[in-house]
């Protein structure tokens, strides 16, 4: 099986492919100072980014994680979640609260897709 890693650093990839599938790392957001509405955007935007470099796109999503840093950012999250989402195309879906790696993250969205 051939795998191909994007953005790679020492510690991780941004994502890797294998076969055809996509696997996203947690993407947290750029500019963590702000809200969790705009922080979700940014994080969208990223995986739209990362998914169309892979060979892919928002509507080959196969299973999401959203881990939430407050679980009561959760309709916030959702109502910018809901507007990306294409209808049709909603993949498994888990979100939990958690400690995330740094206290101004809100929210982090970890992504698996299809290929093609």
């Amino acid at each position: 099986m051939i795998l191909q890693r994007f953005e790679s650093s020492h510690r991780m990839s941004q994502a890797v492919t294998a076969g055809e599938l996509v696997f996203l790392a947690g993407q947290v957001a750029a500019d963590p100072s702000q809200p969790v509405d705009d922080q979700t955007r940014q994080i969208l935007a990223q995986i739209d980014a990362l998914l169309e470099a892979a060979g892919s796109s928002r509507t080959r999503m196969i299973s999401v994680n959203i881990y939430l840093a407050d679980i009561g950012d959760f309709a916030a999250m959702n109502a910018v979640w809901d507007a990306w989402v294409p209808e049709g195309q909603t993949p498994a879906r888990a979100t939990v609260e958690a400690r995330l790696a740094a206290p101004l993250y809100r929210v982090e969205i970890q992504v698996i897709a299809a290929r093609g």
